[in-house]
């Protein structure tokens, strides 16, 4: 991927008309698109736009722009540091499966984290290729000579009323022109679209193996109606690549004139998903039991729901993730507010607002002056209600920090009151 095509960012930074090849065109593809999606990536700014919470990348008109994840307080941040962020919580998260990607992979300069999903569904597609394709039996209608299969009578009727040599029926082929096949091309035919590189050549090759096959156009629903037997299970991870690139592809955006891919996710989800997911990987099951958006209902129709909740045999911890910068560890009063409700709902003797670190230190765990009564060993007692800020480093030392290590200082900070002197 040429430099000249291809543009990185951070969130929340502006990008204007004329800045590393960004034209007029962009920016109008870009503002359509983000008015059909309720404006919510990013804020239309004179001659620009500033993006918001959301990174990942837009393909627009031969265009990429990658949208990183900060949290550093450098001028000059290492956008191939956060690039490894980025796609290191993608990974994890499951959005990506990075460790299949060619060792090369994004030591290679100027390549995206698009790039990286186009190699890796290319190469599974290939390995699909190389072990054969697979057939499958799928119903056909068609007008013909003779009756084979099962008579359609109403479109025999509305078609062959003259003919009458002809019938309408309704019958089974096995062959590999089905949907699953069908899917594939579809997505192949998009990265041939978007693609302008080392790879064009393998894709158009691919393309050749399936050039037979019926083209036709994808939904969401059909995509969830779409079931994986014991025979074409190895077709799951082209599938979910295949999913992701046909139900984001935008092809006439722009009167026509641009056609658009987005990739493109909620950090403060992800960093939630994040946190949850090496937790979970690296907790004792004999000591914890954890879990992830724990819904309950609250009042009336609405529901409370905490990010995290870990509980022991003692007792239960919450973890509310926040992925923003904030310079103090003195908590705002609605979040304060809000991990009260959760300690009440969810029995809960500790909270933690957890953020990204870069050089903010945990405050102490601060007692709420309300203490909930509770019922134990057939009586009710007071219990202490604490809740405290949080900080944890995903990098360090120009270096991603290991998910185990994060593991274990999150639950370090969970433990850290009983060291506190009231």
């Amino acid at each position: 991927m040429s430099s000249k095509n291809f543009i990185q960012v951070f969130e929340y930074q502006k990008l204007k008309i004329g800045e590393d090849g960004f034209s007029e065109n962009h920016l109008n593809s870009l503002v359509k698109f983000n008015e059909k999606n309720g404006n919510k990536y990013f804020t239309p700014i004179y001659r620009g736009v500033q993006f918001n919470s959301y990174v990942g990348v837009i393909q627009v008109g031969g265009l990429t722009i990658e949208i990183l994840p900060k949290a550093d307080n450098s001028d000059h941040p290492n956008k191939q540091l956060w690039q490894s962020v980025l796609l290191n919580m993608l990974r994890v998260c499951k959005h990506i499966q990075v460790d299949t990607v060619s060792e090369t992979g994004l030591k290679r300069k100027n390549n995206s984290i698009l790039e990286v999903y186009f190699e890796l569904f290319i190469r599974e597609v290939e390995q699909l290729v190389k072990k054969g394709l697979i057939k499958k039996y799928r119903r056909v209608e068609n007008n013909q000579l003779t009756l084979k299969g099962k008579l359609v009578f109403s479109r025999d009727i509305q078609k062959n009323l003259i003919h009458k040599e002809r019938f309408y029926c309704e019958h089974q082929v096995y062959d590999k022109d089905h949907q699953i096949h069908q899917i594939i091309f579809q997505a192949l035919k998009i990265v041939d679209t978007l693609l302008s590189n080392r790879l064009k050549d393998r894709v158009k090759r691919l393309l050749y193996e399936f050039n037979d096959f019926t083209v036709r156009e994808f939904t969401a629903k059909q995509f969830q109606d779409l079931k994986l037997d014991r025979k074409s299970k190895t077709y799951s991870k082209s599938l979910d690549i295949s999913k992701m690139l046909i139900l984001n592809y935008s092809p006439n955006l722009n009167s026509g004139q641009d056609q658009m891919l987005t990739l493109l996710f909620d950090m403060n989800k992800l960093w939630e998903e994040y946190i949850y997911r090496i937790l979970q990987k690296h907790h004792d099951s004999n000591l914890y039991e954890i879990s992830a958006q724990s819904q309950d209902k609250f009042w009336e129709n609405k529901t409370i729901r905490p990010d995290i909740v870990i509980r022991n045999n003692k007792e239960t911890f919450v973890i509310d993730t926040k992925w923003k910068i904030v310079d103090s560890n003195n908590p705002a009063d609605d979040d304060l507010k809000q991990m009260f409700a959760y300690n009440l709902h969810w029995k809960s003797s500790k909270s933690i607002l957890l953020y990204p670190k870069i050089t903010q230190e945990d405050s102490k765990f601060g007692r709420y002056h309300h203490k909930p009564y509770r019922l134990s060993d057939d009586t009710f007692q007071e219990v202490e209600n604490y809740c405290k800020v949080g900080f944890l480093s995903v990098v360090r030392d120009g270096a991603l920090r290991d998910s185990e290590i994060l593991a274990e200082e999150i639950f370090l900070k969970l433990q850290s009151v009983l060291k506190q002197n009231y």
